[in-house]
């Protein structure tokens, strides 16, 4: 299964919703908060060059935030992206 990441903030409904979501697929992923750290933070702006939370990676490829997410998962296509299908 690809590596999954996720930038987040403790305080982001987002960011509870994405997990969630992973979490439900029985999908682990990499968590690297970003309040108060200012180095995770300075890495995330230089992978996505994105400022909001959450912002997710799977194998290494920016996919954006809870709603790409969701919508990925509505096609079916976040499900093949996580190797969950037989495919890819």
């Amino acid at each position: 299964m690809p590596s999954v990441e996720i930038y987040t903030t403790g305080d982001c409904p987002f960011c509870a919703r994405a997990k969630a979501l992973f979490q439900g697929k029985g999908v682990a992923f990499s968590e690297y908060r970003i309040e108060g750290n200012r180095e995770r933070m300075r890495e995330m702006l230089k992978r996505c060059r994105q400022k909001t939370v959450p912002q997710i990676f799977i194998a290494d490829r920016h996919l954006g935030g809870y709603e790409e997410i969701a919508e990925l998962n509505a096609t079916g296509e976040l499900d093949s992206l996580l190797n969950l299908n037989g495919h890819g």
